[in-house]
C-alpha cells in the first residue's frame, strides 16, 4: 500500500487541476457577487460549453498519440453548415441529417488521419491545411449567408431539459439521478479497490480512499441539487455523460485504449511490441472528426443557425482544455476526466469574465496566460 504522502504526490497533477477549478469558481463567485454559482448560470455554463467538452475529449486522445489537430473548429463549422442545408433547405428528417453529418465528420477525420498516419506528413501541416480547407468550404456551402431556423426537434439537442417531476422548487428526477450516480460510483470504487487488493497492487491509504469518495459524492449531489432548483438536467448533459463514461471505459479498460497510450508513450517500442501504430493514429483522427461533427451539431443547435463565423477559435479552446487537463504534447499522458476538468476551467473562465463585463480582448489574453501556465506546470513537473 502506498503511503499517504506518496499517494498525494502521485496524484498531484489531477488533484491540482481540480483544486484550481474549485479556486477559480470560488474567486469568480466572489467577484461576481454570487452570480456565478446560481442554478441558472451553472446550467448556462454546461449548455454553453458542451461543444468544448466534446472537442476536448477528442483532442485529448489525439494529443495522447503525440499528434495535434488544428482543424476541429473549421470542421465543426463545416458540418454545421451542411446540417443547415440538409435540415433547413432540403428538409430532411432530423435523425437522418444528424447521422449523415456524423458520418461526414468521421470521413473528414479519416481523410486527415490517412495523410498523418500512412503518408507520414506532420499533423500540424495536415490539420492546418484542413483548417483553411474546411473554413473555405463552410463559406461555399453557406454562400456567405446564415441558414436558420432549425427544426424544433434538432434544437432539443442543446436547449431542452429532461422531463421531470416538480416538488416545490426542486426537480425530483434530477435529485434521484444524482443519488443513483453516487451509488454506482461507490460500488465501482469498491470493486476496483477489491480487485487491486486481490492482485496485490498498490492502493491508496484507506483514509484518502474514503475522503476521495466522500468528496466526489458531495460534488455530484451538490451539482444535481443546484440543477434541480432550475429546470433539471439538460438533454445535452446526457450526451456528455455518455461520452465521458464511454471514452473512459475505452481508454482505461480496453486493448485499443492501452495501444493508444503506448503509441504516444514510445511509438517505436509499441511497434516492436506488435501495436499497429499507424492504425492507432488513424483511428484517433477518425474519432476526432466524429466528435468535431458532433460539436458542430450541438453548437448549431444551440445557436439555432448555421453561420459562416461558427467554430472560430474552437481548436484553441479544445487544445487548452486538454493541456490544462493534464495532456502532454510529448504524448502518452492524459485522461478523459482531465479533459473534462480542463474544459470546465475554460468554461468557468469565459463565463466568469463575461459576468464581470471583461472585454473579449482581455479574455483572450487571460486565457493565453492560463494556457502558458498549464504547459509550464507540465514541464516543471516532468523536470522534477
Amino acid at each position: 500500500m502506498n503511503t499517504l504522502k506518496e499517494a498525494i504526490t502521485n496524484n498531484v497533477r489531477r488533484f491540482g487541476m481540480i483544486i484550481a477549478l474549485v479556486g477559480i469558481a470560488l474567486l469568480f463567485q466572489i467577484l461576481t457577487g454570487g452570480a456565478l454559482l446560481t442554478p441558472l448560470n451553472i446550467t448556462n455554463i454546461i449548455m454553453q460549453n458542451s461543444y468544448i467538452i466534446i472537442l476536448a475529449i477528442g483532442m485529448m486522445i489525439v494529443i495522447i498519440t503525440g499528434e495535434i489537430d488544428l482543424s476541429v473548429g473549421s470542421v465543426a463549422a463545416f458540418v454545421g453548415a451542411v446540417a443547415g442545408v440538409l435540415l433547413v433547405t432540403l428538409d430532411l428528417p432530423v435523425y437522418m441529417g444528424i447521422i449523415l453529418c456524423l458520418l461526414l465528420g468521421a470521413a473528414i477525420g479519416a481523410w486527415q488521419g490517412f495523410w498523418v498516419a500512412y503518408m507520414n506528413i506532420p499533423a500540424f501541416v495536415v490539420t492546418l491545411a484542413g483548417m483553411l480547407l474546411f473554413r473555405g468550404l463552410t463559406l461555399v456551402v453557406l454562400g456567405g449567408r446564415t441558414i436558420a431556423p432549425f427544426p424544433g426537434e434538432f434544437r432539443t439537442m442543446s436547449s431542452a431539459f429532461l422531463p421531470d417531476i416538480s416538488a416545490g422548487e426542486l426537480k425530483l428526477l434530477t435529485l434521484l439521478i444524482g443519488g443513483a450516480a453516487s451509488l454506482i460510483y461507490v460500488i465501482y470504487e469498491l470493486q476496483q479497490r477489491r480487485a487491486a487488493n486481490y492482485y496485490n497492487f498498490n492502493t491508496t491509504p484507506f483514509a484518502l480512499f474514503v475522503s476521495k469518495i466522500l468528496i466526489i459524492i458531495l460534488v455530484i449531489n451538490a451539482f444535481t441539487f443546484v440543477l434541480s432548483q432550475y429546470q433539471g438536467l439538460p438533454v445535452v448533459s446526457l450526451i456528455l455523460i455518455a461520452l465521458v463514461l464511454g471514452y473512459t471505459f475505452v481508454m482505461n479498460k480496453t486493448v485499443l485504449g492501452r495501444h493508444i497510450y503506448a503509441v504516444g508513450g514510445n511509438a517505436n517500442a509499441a511497434k516492436l511490441s506488435g501495436v499497429r501504430t499507424k492504425k492507432m493514429k488513424f483511428l484517433a483522427f477518425v474519432n476526432m472528426g466524429f466528435l468535431a461533427a458532433l460539436a458542430g451539431l450541438v453548437f448549431a443547435s444551440r445557436l439555432n443557425a448555421a453561420t459562416p463565423q461558427a467554430g472560430q477559435l474552437f481548436e484553441l479552446d479544445a487544445i487548452a482544455a486538454a493541456v490544462i487537463g493534464g495532456a502532454s504534447f510529448t504524448g502518452g499522458v492524459g485522461t478523459i476526466f482531465g479533459a473534462i476538468i480542463g474544459a470546465l476551467v475554460m468554461g468557468v473562465l469565459n463565463n466568469g469574465m463575461s459576468l464581470m463585463g471583461i472585454g473579449t480582448d482581455w479574455q483572450q489574453a487571460i486565457k493565453g496566460l492560463v494556457l502558458l501556465g498549464a504547459v509550464a506546470f507540465d514541464v516543471l513537473s516532468k523536470n522534477k
